[in-house]
């Protein structure tokens, strides 16, 4: 299979954004669009990008302004879901991508509902990562606490101490060469330091964020998802979706494909066999209606 191709597009206020296509640009099947977490990159859909290109799969995996290989905001004020869900589209179109299955991990799988409210016609199908119209607010003060105030690590195997004690209680399962792995993920070489692969900035979007004050939930973009195919992953140990959301989910959608990642919180990783066929399962079976139904 050929190797995976870096593509830039400019977005509406002139920064440079990054996207990472794997697979072949195969009419007959639908693109499927990966949406990352608040702070991360592609890489975390490399493994589950390359097993579905395999099977002869278009995949798009985004970075956002201020991760990855996309430009910085010098605004941090930019960096919020509308500004980001303006991004996506302009990808999109820039890509010619007129209709696909997204997945969208934490923050992605917010501006797949929110894309739903906006642009429906794009999609075919949405895969959400350990998210849900309800967040919940003892996770989102876990990653209030630790974006942009990550310590600056010597070396990787240092990094991947820093992880795994940030980290270790929603991924009890990992491996040392695991950490590694997210270690070399997480953090790049900027003129001979560790830094994250993304701006610090990001954590002014969290200033708001207040234990006395809960999210408003956001059901009614949810509830613009009741027409298409739908799946929900749960981390088992999440402290972001809670079962109670994903059984109203359910009662909301009663389609629902429900998945639940043993011994992994928020998200989960998608590089386990069984969640991968799930995953691919869905994506057969939205290629199946959409064909059906002639879009």
């Amino acid at each position: 299979m050929s190797q995976p191709t870096d593509i830039f597009i400019p977005s509406p206020d002139g920064l440079k954004l990054h996207a990472r296509w794997y697979g072949p640009d195969d009419p007959a099947t639908l693109p499927v669009v990966c949406l990352p977490g608040l702070t991360r990159t592609t890489v975390d859909f490399e493994f589950l990008a390359l097993s579905l290109a395999n099977r002869g799969r278009r995949v798009i995996a985004i970075d956002y302004r201020g991760r990855g290989l996309s430009d910085y905001d010098p605004n941090p004020a930019n960096y919020n879901v509308g500004v980001e869900l303006t991004d996506l589209v302009t990808v999109l179109a820039a890509l010619h991508i007129a209709r696909a299955i997204f997945i969208g991990t934490s923050r992605g799988g917010i501006l797949a509902m929110m894309l739903a409210s906006v642009r429906p016609d794009l999609i075919a199908g949405v895969i959400l990562n350990d998210i849900g119209p309800v967040i919940e607010l003892e996770g989102l003060m876990r990653i209030k606490s630790y974006v942009g105030k990550m310590p600056e690590p010597r070396d990787h195997n240092e990094a991947a101490a820093i992880l795994r004690t940030l980290f270790g209680a929603q991924f009890p399962k990992l491996t040392d060469a695991h950490w590694q792995i997210s270690a070399q993920r997480s953090f790049k070489q900027e003129n001979g330091r560790l830094v994250p692969t993304y701006d610090p900035q990001l954590a002014r979007g969290l200033d708001t964020v207040n234990p006395e004050i809960p999210l408003a939930p956001m059901w009614p973009q949810f509830d613009m998802l009741t027409h298409v195919p739908l799946m929900v992953i749960r981390g088992a140990l999440s402290d972001i979706l809670s079962v109670a959301t994903v059984e109203q989910m359910k009662i909301r959608h009663p389609s629902l494909q429900i998945v639940e990642v043993p011994d992994e919180g928020h998200a989960p990783l998608l590089i386990d066999p069984p969640t991968i066929g799930r995953i691919e399962a869905f994506i057969d079976r939205v290629d199946s209606i959409a064909s059906i139904s002639g879009t």
